[in-house]
Order: structure tokens, then C-alpha cells, then sequence
């Protein structure tokens, strides 16, 4: 037991250091990044900094399987180089035994970046794209899912505007049952507009069969209401920003990805990808510990046998390449071509399939 806690221990310190090392150097590639995207506006070096801040941890988010590989690496390199390994082997216990620490140690990783992390990411996410809807437009863009149908805001200098609909048609094109409710820079309520539909189309809504009540103070709105068998009005918004915000998972936590799949469901939106997102992320603890064996299926051997450096790219190559493969499943679950469950479990399951089968070949020939 002394053994597992000491080579627990040593994997979380390396993957610790290596968390921290990329943390940094992510936040300073996206800080330049960042300084790019915004040349054009007028927004401060903290401003900047503090949207490299909120979009630091998706990344993070994205390169932890990276990260568990090089983590291994570097703890059983670390213990052939100190011949801690041989030591093991002499003292009875099988170089397998060594491994059971590390993968506890990936297992209660995935289950923080599942359950921790992941919401954390959500909260980040969500704030980064407020943050640069307001540096970009002067005023916040943004879809949201309720169990009463879509919630959308345009907003620019001429003020802003609230829209609900009831249902939208599978590919977000059309809106239907829509109601527009248009405020002054100042604040104040100016119109309201009720559609039976709603087309976003050349910088404008393409409204049928709407009806349009003044509410400005010194009006009778219905007596001053008109009809319109169809209106334009001017918007900020587009067709692919609408669907990159509902097809975005980034600012959704996994603890709100049920709640949030049925309402994309009632209101007539296919979540289909989102399922499969839902699925893949109960699946990654299993897909962390399955890097842990690839990687130590390369790396313990002893450092007298060489090709230490041909090992280490060896097993960060093959860690990419199941990396794309379940990346590969889960758009072709998305896609509707292979079932959800097979997409999300079949990668994780197969690789730690494969690293065994390395892992009892080095280790018995």
C-alpha cells in the first residue's frame, strides 16, 4: 500500500508540473491570440488578459489526455532512471502492480474534469462570449434554451432587442410563434412585434404575418397597432452565429446537459449532438486511464535497453492517434451513422483493450 500511495504521489506531482507548464504557455499563445482578434477594438492589455483568463481552462480542458501521457512518461522514465522499477521487480511485485496507482490517480482526474472542471469550463466559456460579443457589437448577442421555447438578443448602438420563439425548425433557419420586444439605447420599451414566423436572413428578420404595437407613452398601442404581411427588421445577429451558440457545448455544464438536451428537443432542435457530447464526457475518465496504460506500455522498460526517445514519441504519437479516432466515433455519432453508445464508450474500451495487450507483451512476451 506504501508502494501505490508513493507512485500515486509521484504521477500527481508530474502531471501537477505539467498542468502548470501548459496552463502558461496556453495562456500566452491565446493572450496573442487574443490581442489579434480584438486589434480592431478598442479593448484594454487587462481586458485582454482577462479573456485569455476565461479561455485558458477550455483549452486545458481540451489537451488533458496530452497531458496524462506526458504525465506517465515522466513518472516511469523517472522511476527506470532511479531503477526503482528493477527494485520493484526484486522485491516481488510485478511492474503491472506499479500501474495500478497511476490509473486510480487518471480514474479520480477524469472524475474531477467530468464533474468539477467541466462546469468550471462551462462558467468560463459562457463569460468569454459575453465578454467578446460586448467588445465586438457594444452589446450582448445571446441564445438561451427554456422549457418555454428560444430566447434570443440582438444588440447595437440603435438599442436592443428580446426574442422569443416557440419552436424552430431542425437547422435554426426559420422561427416560429415569434415575439419581439425592442428597447431604446436608454433603456425604455419602443415597440412590440408579434409573427407567426421569422426568417434571419442579409442582415435583417423576414417576418410573416406580423403585428406591430408602439409603446412609446403617449400612445394607445393596440389603437395605434398595424399589420404586416411581411416586415423587415434590422439585426446583428446571423444565421451561423445562432447555430454555433447552440451547437457550442462550451458554456453548458454536464450537470444541465439533460435538462438542457429536452428543451433543444421541444423546441424542435435535433440533440442528437449534444447526446453525443453527454456520453463522451461520462466516457473520458475511462479514456484518461487508458492513456495512462498506453504511455506505460512504451516507457517501463529500463534506460540501459535505449531508445528511450523512440519510445516517449512512439507512445504520445499512438496517444494522438486514439485521440483522433475518438474524435473520429463521435462525429460519426453526431452524424447519425453509428449508434450514440458506440461512439462515446467503443474508443475508451478499445484503447484500454490495446494497452493491456501492449502492456502483457512487453511485460510476458
Amino acid at each position: 500500500m506504501i508502494l501505490h500511495f508513493y507512485f500515486a504521489r509521484r504521477f500527481a506531482i508530474a502531471f501537477a508540473m505539467l498542468t502548470a507548464v501548459f496552463f502558461a504557455l496556453v495562456a500566452l499563445v491565446d493572450l496573442i491570440e487574443q490581442t489579434r482578434r480584438f486589434s480592431d477594438y478598442d479593448v484594454s492589455l487587462p481586458q485582454r488578459i482577462g479573456l485569455t483568463l476565461l479561455h485558458t481552462p477550455e483549452t486545458i480542458n481540451q489537451i488533458l489526455p496530452l497531458i496524462v501521457i506526458l504525465a506517465t512518461v515522466v513518472l516511469f522514465i523517472g522511476l527506470a532512471r532511479s531503477s526503482e522499477l528493477v527494485v520493484t521487480r526484486a522485491a516481488g511485485r510485478s511492474a503491472l502492480s506499479a500501474l495500478v496507482a497511476p490509473v486510480m490517480v487518471a480514474l479520480v482526474i477524469g472524475l474531477l474534469a467530468v464533474t468539477t472542471l467541466g462546469p468550471i469550463v462551462a462558467a468560463t466559456a459562457k463569460r468569454y462570449t459575453i465578454l467578446s460579443d460586448t467588445y465586438r457589437n457594444g452589446g450582448q448577442a445571446a441564445v438561451l434554451m427554456s422549457g418555454d421555447g428560444v430566447w434570443l438578443r440582438q444588440g447595437g448602438a440603435e438599442g436592443q432587442t428580446v426574442i422569443r420563439a416557440a419552436r424552430s425548425n431542425a437547422d435554426a433557419s426559420v422561427f416560429y410563434d415569434v415575439t419581439f420586444l425592442e428597447y431604446a439605447p436608454q433603456g425604455g420599451p419602443m415597440r412590440r412585434i408579434e409573427a407567426g414566423s421569422a426568417a434571419l436572413g442579409n442582415g435583417a428578420w423576414a417576418l410573416r404575418d406580423a403585428k406591430v404595437w408602439p409603446l412609446a407613452a403617449d400612445v394607445n398601442p393596440e389603437a395605434s397597432a398595424q399589420t404586416h404581411a411581411l416586415l423587415r427588421v434590422p439585426s446583428t445577429l446571423t444565421l451561423d452565429r445562432i447555430r454555433e451558440t447552440l451547437g457550442t457545448l462550451g458554456g453548458v455544464s454536464i450537470w444541465d446537459m439533460p435538462t438542457y438536451i429536452l428543451q433543444l428537443e421541444q423546441a424542435g432542435f435535433s440533440a442528437r449532438h449534444q447526446i453525443v457530447w453527454f456520453q463522451t464526457e461520462l466516457a473520458r475518465p475511462l479514456f484518461l486511464m487508458a492513456m495512462v496504460l498506453v504511455a506505460a506500455a512504451f516507457t517501463m522498460r529500463h534506460t540501459r535497453f535505449g531508445g528511450t526517445g523512440t519510445a516517449v514519441l512512439a507512445a504520445v504519437l499512438l496517444g494522438f492517434g486514439l485521440y483522433f479516432i475518438r474524435s473520429f466515433a463521435q462525429i460519426l455519432g453526431e452524424n447519425g451513422q453509428i449508434p450514440v453508445v458506440l461512439a462515446a464508450w467503443a474508443p475508451p474500451a478499445a484503447a484500454i483493450f490495446l494497452a493491456l495487450g501492449l502492456l502483457l507483451h512487453a511485460e510476458d512476451g
